[in-house]
């Protein structure tokens, strides 16, 4: 039997021993329990996407979140993702575009994590199917120093649409930042926020995202999951292009992030993920959302800029 990593006092990574990876699978839907007549909503399930996505229901979605396999030789849990020639990646893409597309609404909204080499491919091939209505690029600020390269720290999310009919909650993704240099009208602050512990400004998000922290061991959100992406992020992507109560999809779930920010934020979900390991985290995580609703770096309903807000005395910062 597996042993348990040994972690640091402080270290909040999300683990399992063997009895609870079993426990929480079977919180998990699975293909055996599918039928014509079920709809399965919020929920993980283990399997294979392109066997899952052609039976689910059609028009089901409100909101699509794809972070498939970047184009890496990529180890995840049992599977390891080698990395394709440009004209096969594209072909990979194309097979979960069509497998998936059915479940769209026809306002559904569309987004698609890459990174900058499979951002190329992909853009490109969202184009054929979907119209795209811009390219947000996110500061992660973790990544392997490179000597004969810039480091790279950004990666990519494609946003694209069904048809011109679809929603956008700019008010709901609002970005709160420091004001350095408050400008007053008769004494009065001018567009921005005056409080004991600072002065911000609440403002429009762009599509550079530079506030976000790649979950690490002493955050609750934490896994072992070689690519998981922070709440914060997918919290964004939500609030911005679905309401409460919306179903949102997830075809490449790993360990549920999605699912997780979606049901914080009163949202319906499906994930589906072919890893079990990744799916009985995903159930762990989406218990854990009982207790604790909250979204690091998400408070007032406003995104904090990087270390603008502590939660508690012993919380990490955004």
């Amino acid at each position: 039997m597996p042993v348990m990593k040994e972690r640091a006092a402080r270290n909040r990574t999300i683990c399992l021993s063997e009895a609870e990876k079993k426990i929480y699978l079977s919180m998990c839907f699975s293909e055996k329990t599918m039928s014509p007549n079920r709809l399965m909503i919020d929920g993980i399930v283990v399997g294979d996407c392109f066997c899952i996505l052609p039976k689910l229901s059609a028009a089901l979605a409100d909101l699509l979140i794809v972070d498939p396999p970047y184009n890496l030789d990529k180890v995840f849990g049992s599977s390891k993702f080698k990395r394709m020639e440009k004209s096969e990646y594209a072909g990979f893409t194309r097979k979960w575009i069509e497998a998936v597309y059915h479940t769209l609404k026809p306002t559904a909204s569309i987004y698609v994590c890459c990174d900058w080499r499979s951002s190329m491919i992909i853009g490109s091939v969202l184009e054929e199917y979907f119209t795209i209505r811009n390219r947000i690029t996110w500061q992660r600020e973790k990544g392997r120093g490179a000597i004969s390269n810039w480091k790279n720290t950004m990666e990519d999310i494609w946003f694209a649409t069904m048809s011109k009919q679809y929603q956008f909650n700019s008010g709901a993704v609002k970005h709160r930042r420091r004001v350095m240099a408050p400008y007053r009208v008769a004494g009065k602050p001018k567009d921005w926020i005056e409080t004991e512990n600072g002065n911000y400004r609440d403002t429009y998000p762009s599509n550079f995202w530079d506030d976000l922290s790649v979950p690490y061991w002493s955050m609750p959100e934490n896994t072992d999951h070689p690519a998981q992406k922070p709440e914060k992020l997918f919290a964004k992507l939500i609030l911005a292009s679905s309401q409460p109560g919306d179903m949102i999809l997830d075809p490449f779930a790993g360990v549920g992030t999605s699912s997780i920010v979606a049901k914080k934020l009163g949202r319906h979900y499906l994930g589906i993920e072919k890893e079990p390991e990744y799916c009985a985290l995903a159930a762990k995580r989406l218990e854990m959302a009982d207790s604790d609703p909250s979204i690091q770096g998400y408070a007032d309903s406003v995104f904090w800029g990087r270390n603008l807000l502590v939660r508690h005395k012993n919380s990490d910062m955004t």
